[in-house]
């Protein structure tokens, strides 16, 4: 192997120490240096804009050790196998040393994924594809080598699924339009993306960057991957699964043309994954957004949903959008409904009446809850957070009247004398709006 692919293969190892084990001076935690000095790594394996040569970097144990990590530190359960991530790691060397052996054979073949169903809190479900450990790990492995080379062509409206990048940044990417004048926003929803991706069109974008037959060959097998679910078993002609390793990859390669279009049309998108908004400064340039999301979605085999895309000027009541857990509208970020609804009903789960832990138990486990929780919405409106304060207590309150023996719903007088504010926070409980003041404070 020649210097520079061992170079690639150390840099696509992707941990801290797979990272130390190349040049000196290599930080893993600039991914942006990552990038570019993997590229470089693999200068040699492109030709007229299209990369070969990168399967034998996939097989290297090095890479496959350091994917390895990655899906133990993801955790997940078994696929069709019933081997799980556990069980895997009691046998690890064995394991790795086979996936080499028959990536590098040619012989390596992927399993069915096993699908299970999520409830959704609209009582339908999402489907989810559960790939196989060994499978996972050679996914992971095929993102390490990829990743920077799609890396290098992704537009930095994405931001979902991508190194160094979050829903953060694309929050942060919308407020700065919306206060620059973009206030006519193209909410689109694209219905069933995940399930509806098109696997002709997707191989033929893979193979506008990519050359590698082998390499090629592993992502079609992905792509075109059975599906089993419960005593059922089919194989799809479109769509990637959710949960897959590379699935996020896939998704974000197949949306990047419909990125290009908008840019080519001077039309400023953030999107996130397969959800997305188009920001313009009036009515008639999001009429035609609108118009040219439409015309792409159609010629890409894809569908709009009726129901969830629109437009509107968001600083008008009513005329708001929604994006990535916030509703935009009437120049303030609210939490959108169907996001308290998920925190009350995680709350409740923690505050059943029956429940036999003391205040503070239940308050330990409500804390990380509610930190966490604040921590990504903590820029939305302070009227939510009062309100959502005074609702956890009143569950609180209940659950200490049902304890005493005296059942209700805990909200009358004497129980907020008994039970004074004051009284769970010296029980340590996380308090939203006196976060919500301090973050506003510190600004």
């Amino acid at each position: 192997m020649s210097e520079s692919a061992s170079e690639a293969a150390a840099v696509a190892g992707g941990s801290k120490q797979a990272a130390s084990s190349g040049p000196e001076g290599w930080d893993w935690v600039d991914r942006d240096i990552w990038t570019e000095r993997m590229l470089a790594a693999l200068g040699n394996g492109v030709r007229g804009g299209k990369w070969f040569s990168l399967i034998d970097k996939v097989y290297r144990p090095s890479t496959l050790r350091s994917a390895w990590q990655d899906v133990l530190r993801n955790r997940g359960a078994a696929g069709v196998d019933r081997v799980s991530v556990e069980r895997f790691a009691g046998q690890l060397e064995r394991y790795l040393a086979e996936l080499s052996t028959e990536l590098e054979a040619g012989s390596y073949r992927p399993s069915a994924v096993r699908r299970v169903e999520i409830p959704k809190g609209d009582g339908k479900v999402r489907p989810l594809g559960i790939p196989t450990v060994r499978d996972r790990v050679v996914q992971a492995a095929v993102k390490r080598v990829i990743e920077p080379i799609f890396e290098r062509l992704f537009a930095a409206e994405s931001y979902g699924f991508r190194p160094g990048r979050g829903c953060k940044d694309a929050l942060r990417r919308v407020d700065a339009g919306l206060k620059a004048g973009y206030t006519h926003v193209v909410d689109a929803d694209l219905k069933g993306y995940f399930d509806s991706i098109p696997h002709a069109r997707l191989k033929a974008r893979l193979r506008e960057t990519l050359s590698d037959s082998r390499l090629l060959a592993l992502l079609d097998g992905w792509i075109d991957q059975d599906v089993v679910h419960d005593l059922k078993r089919w194989s799809p002609t479109s769509g990637t699964p959710q949960g897959a390793v590379i699935s996020p990859l896939l998704a974000n390669l197949y949306l990047h043309d419909l990125d290009e279009t908008l840019a080519a049309r001077g039309l400023s998108m953030v999107r996130y994954a397969d959800d997305f908004v188009v920001l313009c400064r009036s009515a008639a340039e999001a009429a035609e957004a609108l118009e040219v999301v439409r015309g792409w979605v159609q010629s890409a085999g894809l569908e709009l949903h009726p129901d969830k895309t629109h437009v509107g000027d968001c600083r008008v009541p009513g005329q708001g959008f929604e994006f990535l857990g916030y509703r935009f509208e009437g120049g303030r970020r609210w939490v959108r409904d169907k996001s308290l609804k998920a925190l009350k009903a995680k709350i409740r789960g923690q505050t059943r009446r029956t429940e036999g832990r003391s205040l503070r138990q239940i308050v330990a486990k409500l804390n990380p809850l509610l930190r966490g929780w604040f921590g990504y919405f903590k820029h939305a409106h302070r009227n939510v957070f009062a309100s959502l304060d005074g609702f956890l207590r009143r569950r609180l309150r209940a659950l200490l009247r049902k304890q005493a023996k005296r059942p209700s719903a805990g909200r009358c007088r004497a129980d907020h004398r008994r039970w004074p504010n004051a009284y769970f926070a010296a029980a340590g409980l996380f308090t939203l709006a006196t976060a919500r003041q301090l973050a506003s404070q510190s600004r």
